[in-house]
């Protein structure tokens, strides 16, 4: 493995933990940190986290021995503190907050298994994490002990992903997969590897970040048996990515497993572009490509970790060529009410003519590019693929108006609801434009 300087630490009140069960991922879990009486024999607590923590009906509290040791116990203001400590701010409420802020229950044809996009999936597998983040999006289920997937719940999403031909890639999530028994979790890769038209397996786990101690040789030893198999891991700050981490994904990587990081904008922690950039050439160092920064979601607690709009787009021009380029991630927005993710950028295209486009780079720099003048349009009518794209069920979007017959996208019940005869609407003589008719304005 490439020598790596980042950093390993241990707080003091683990130094005589023998290295045999600090390195065990069992123990970790086993002595995770929960109550303001553990956290406060590591951390200086201060009067608004000692609160928190001592609310009742508050979100799960739960912190891995080794990520507490990533804290500075002296500093209120530290990024991993904010990301797991809880605090009074969890407790307000602001405009806008949702349970479920995704609708994934909504988009649930099984239970634990939501079916957005039409050629792919997610699969909620555990309502269990190593630690929990004080931003969780399903804070809903996630840390609840009596919100759990039963063996009758797997498989019924094994059926029905065994007769929806149409979802070609799978993503684990949960909680974190990460966190079962290996022989299960095995058993559920080895089933879904049998249905024919599973492509990809995708795996979202924060364990590596958590507790790398989990990732060990057994497991992606087991895990490359599943090709094409890719994983995506969750950094949010750079203090995050330590000497074990590096371990954890050089092994990861070694086991042929591509690696892939989400981040969540978040107040306090990471809303600096600079931060950004440290983290994101960071996070290549050790093979791992930032894929998306998402903006935080409009989950209950996590008002006081939200940032504007405005304040990813400044990242990501602090990013787009400064770094290289796949050291980028796609900014978007998760959108609330079920409607995906939704990419935001930069505007780099400032105007365009029927022959010529006008740019920006990075810099401000500002340049044209000609348009050709005998393109000869690729034609669908002979083209295999588009022949066979009608056979991707669900709304073909912006993409259908691009490439297809269609003409417009209308809300559910617009024709309905414009279906107005005489008796809704009529031309008055003196004016040339439809108007609504008001009360006692006519018969």
């Amino acid at each position: 493995m490439t020598e790596h300087t980042f950093p390993s630490r241990r707080a003091s009140l683990y130094k005589d933990i023998p290295a045999k069960q600090w390195d065990d991922w069992h123990w970790q879990l086993s002595h995770r940190l929960n109550s303001a009486e553990d956290i406060g024999k590591v951390l200086h607590l201060t009067d608004s986290e000692f609160r928190a923590l001592n609310t009742h009906d508050l979100f799960r509290v739960d912190i891995t021995p080794y990520f507490v040791s990533l804290i500075d116990p002296d500093d209120p203001q530290d990024p991993i503190r904010k990301q797991v400590i809880p605090t009074a701010g969890e407790i307000v409420p602001f405009t806008g907050m949702m349970v479920d802020s995704l609708s994934e229950d909504r988009h649930s044809p099984v239970p634990g298994l939501v079916h957005r996009y039409p050629d792919r999936v997610l699969m909620l597998v555990t309502t269990q994490c190593a630690s929990y983040c004080r931003y969780c999006t399903r804070s809903r289920i996630v840390g609840d002990p009596t919100e759990t997937f039963s063996r009758a719940e797997f498989e019924m999403q094994l059926e029905y992903l065994r007769r929806t031909p149409q979802v070609r890639d799978v993503l684990l999530s949960g909680g974190d997969p990460l966190t079962m028994a290996q022989s299960l979790l095995e058993e559920l890769l080895t089933k879904l590897r049998e249905i024919p038209h599973i492509e990809i397996i995708r795996i979202g786990s924060r364990v590596p970040v958590f507790m790398p101690q989990r990732v060990t040789s057994e497991l992606t030893d087991m895990l490359q048996r599943f090709h094409p198999l890719w994983l995506n891991i969750h950094v949010n700050h750079p203090n995050e990515i330590s000497a074990e981490l590096a371990e954890a994904t050089d092994k990861l990587s070694r086991a042929g497993i591509p690696l892939g990081n989400q981040s969540v904008l978040l107040a306090g922690v990471n809303d600096c572009p600079h931060i950004m950039r440290k983290l994101v050439q960071d996070l290549v160092r050790i093979r791992v490509r930032p894929y998306y920064l998402y903006q935080c979601d409009l989950v209950e607690g996590a008002g006081h970790f939200r940032t504007p709009v405005a304040k990813g787009l400044q990242i990501i021009e602090a990013l787009r060529g400064h770094t290289s380029g796949f050291a980028v991630p796609t900014y978007c927005v998760d959108a609330p009410e079920g409607g995906g993710k939704i990419p935001i950028m930069p505007t780099y295209l400032i105007s365009s003519s029927d022959h010529k486009i006008v740019l920006r780079n990075y810099e401000g720099f500002i340049t044209t590019y000609e348009e050709p003048q005998d393109y000869k349009p690729h034609d669908a009518t002979t083209c295999k693929y588009c022949q066979n794209k009608r056979l991707e069920p669900g709304q073909s979007g912006i993409s259908g108006l691009l490439d297809g017959d269609a003409l417009t996208i209308k809300p559910e019940g617009f024709d309905q609801l414009h279906i107005r005869g005489g008796e809704t609407h009529r031309l008055r003589s003196d004016d040339s434009k439809w108007k609504p008719l008001g009360i006692g304005d006519g018969k």
